[in-house]
């Protein structure tokens, strides 16, 4: 031990985050092993010259960090499996589906989301119904909650290259076409599994006062899948109107995966991203009518 650890009266001075920086760098390096046990707390107290209760929070350090399972007072713990190793971020219209499909596996399914329109999610949510028609999953119940922009207000994007168009231009009315017409299949697709497999479904909408720069997906309270929504200017024919805009790739954005079983900071990142959504869900948003 340095000197600059020790104190006059002799106890340590190694903090609990040192000690389990060593502990972590230990694993890393593959000197523990998952399925190893690790040495007990006053083999461990009394290798780095600390109180047990030093000890105690790097464990607790570690066990946020999913590094240690059987963490009880009666043996030491283990060394934890590996998370699975999980998907680099890929395109929404490549990503989505199998991880809906997974979350579709477990027997009460909740599904919040966040998005300009239902593009992406509406053939992404295809996937499960059709392992659900094939006999492959069965959820007892469905619960889909849907945050999409208001239809009164001035959105920041899809918009004209020249100038805005307000609620009432060919652009606003393009968007909102699309909006309603996709949650409208995604609403029946999904309904139509009460009267085909006895599912219990609830389908929600509500109005955002604001353009979500991002798209996010929750899964279960236990996965979010989020994206930058990227804006480019193109060309689009509707309605004997040429649309020169400002428009999202929602389809092309790349989803970047955060579960609550990664680790202390993908954990948090997920129960924050689960509060902003209740919050947005119980407060400034209004109900949203698809027509």
């Amino acid at each position: 031990m340095t000197q600059e650890n020790v104190a006059v009266n002799g106890s340590s001075r190694v903090p609990p985050q040192e000690i389990a920086d060593i502990l972590r760098e230990r694993i890393r390096a593959g000197e523990l092993k998952a399925g190893d046990r690790l040495p007990t707390q006053a083999e461990l107290a009394e290798e780095f010259g600390v109180e047990r209760g030093t000890v105690r929070q790097a464990l607790r350090a570690l066990q946020e960090d999913g590094l240690l399972s059987n963490v009880s007072k009666g043996s030491p713990p283990r060394i934890a499996e590996p998370a699975p190793a999980r998907e680099e971020p890929r395109p929404t219209t490549v990503g989505l589906a199998p991880r809906l499909t997974e979350a579709f596996s477990t027997a009460h399914v909740r599904i919040d989301a966040v998005c300009l329109t239902a593009e992406s999610l509406m053939p992404a949510l295809s996937e499960p119904v059709r392992h659900i028609h094939e006999g492959r999953i069965r959820p007892e119940s469905i619960d889909v909650r849907l945050l999409l922009p208001s239809r009164r207000i001035n959105l920041a994007f899809p918009v004209p290259v020249e100038g805005r168009d307000g609620t009432d231009g060919p652009v606003h009315e393009r968007w909102l076409t699309q909006r309603n017409a996709q949650a409208r299949v995604l609403r029946h697709n999904l309904l139509a599994l009460r009267a085909t497999h006895g599912v219990e479904v609830r389908v929600s909408f509500r109005a955002l006062p604001f353009t979500p720069p991002v798209k996010l997906y929750l899964l279960n309270g236990e996965e979010a899948l989020i994206g930058y929504y990227l804006l480019t200017r193109r060309e689009e024919e509707w309605e004997s109107h040429t649309l020169e805009m400002y428009d999202a790739l929602g389809a092309q954005s790349l989803l970047f995966p955060f579960v609550e079983r990664g680790g202390r900071r993908e954990r948090a990142f997920v129960e924050e991203s689960q509060k902003w959504f209740d919050a947005l869900w119980e407060t400034i948003t209004t109900d949203l009518t698809l027509s």
